[in-house]
């Protein structure tokens, strides 16, 4: 499973937003405490998708925008 989401670091708590409209495609926020720095924001993605869709942060990688707010992730064994 591949999912396009645009990710918020440095938010006051940990949140996925999935919204969907007929004008647009499918649009996944995502809200992270962790601030952008070190990779932590991406480490606190990873753990916040793992929890939400119930698999193993190894089945969680993100395929495109390692360094940029919007990411391709892709999720094994969904």
């Amino acid at each position: 499973m591949k999912i396009e989401i645009k990710v918020i670091p440095g938010a006051k708590k940990n949140a996925i937003k999935h919204e969907q409209d007929m004008w647009a495609d499918d649009t996944w926020k995502v809200y992270v405490s962790a601030p952008a720095v070190d990779g932590k924001a991406n480490k606190a993605l990873i753990d916040l998708l793992a929890r939400h869709f119930g698999v193993r942060k190894s089945q969680i990688e993100i395929t495109k925008g390692l360094k940029s707010r919007h990411k391709t992730i892709t999720i094994k064994g969904i």
